[in-house]
């Protein structure tokens, strides 16, 4: 299976052309800018036109009128998900998503909901010291819990600008997928990673 990450796209989804091919577009969130409902249904607009067999989609920072929804019935495409604190097997391969917490109290909480089978995981925030920081350090102490005793293949995200890039350890491969820089400029490619199913 062949997936297309990106994330942090702010609005500038419209500008994006010549996507790479891939089986699955993941985007790990921050698709709005001011997280309102319009700036969603514009992003989930284009991202439903695109053609790619499924579409995964978690909620960032940014995405303010998602972070008290579980579902978003009626504005995505029938092969699209927006997964918060769930999941979705696509063609074999396990797949989880986790959106950005305005409560910090629950993220403990929803961390411990990862399933031990989980192939994928999708979060905003990255884990904490893991492609998280440019003068300080974003990531989740709690996500870098869960991921070190789950183990997923691969741990997809974005949040930090500066910080895009891929890091891998003994059991999973980092990538830190955000399409704008730390100027917020749309100067990175999206990532395409291969997995077998």
């Amino acid at each position: 299976m062949k997936i297309l990450h990106l994330s942090d796209t702010h609005n500038k989804h419209w500008l994006l052309n010549d996507l790479p091919a891939a089986d699955v577009i993941v985007h790990s969130g921050d698709a709005s800018e001011f997280g309102q409902i319009n700036e969603i249904i514009d992003f989930f607009v284009w991202f439903g036109a695109l053609d790619y067999k499924y579409k995964i989609f978690v909620a960032g920072n940014h995405d303010a009128c998602l972070h008290n929804e579980k579902y978003v019935p009626g504005y995505l495409s029938y092969n699209s998900y927006y997964l918060c604190n769930s999941g979705v097997t696509l063609d074999g391969v396990k797949f989880w998503g986790v959106p950005y917490f305005i409560n910090k109290g629950l993220c403990r909480k929803f961390m411990l909901q990862i399933p031990a089978d989980t192939d994928i995981l999708v979060t905003h925030r990255p884990p904490f010291r893991i492609l998280d920081r440019t003068n300080n350090s974003y990531g989740c102490v709690h996500l870098m819990q869960a991921v070190w005793k789950i183990a997923p293949r691969y741990h997809l995200f974005g949040h930090v600008h500066g910080a895009y890039g891929i890091q891998k350890s003994n059991e999973t491969t980092f990538v830190n997928a955000s399409l704008l820089n730390e100027d917020d400029k749309l100067t990175n490619k999206p990532v395409v990673i291969e997995i077998e199913s």
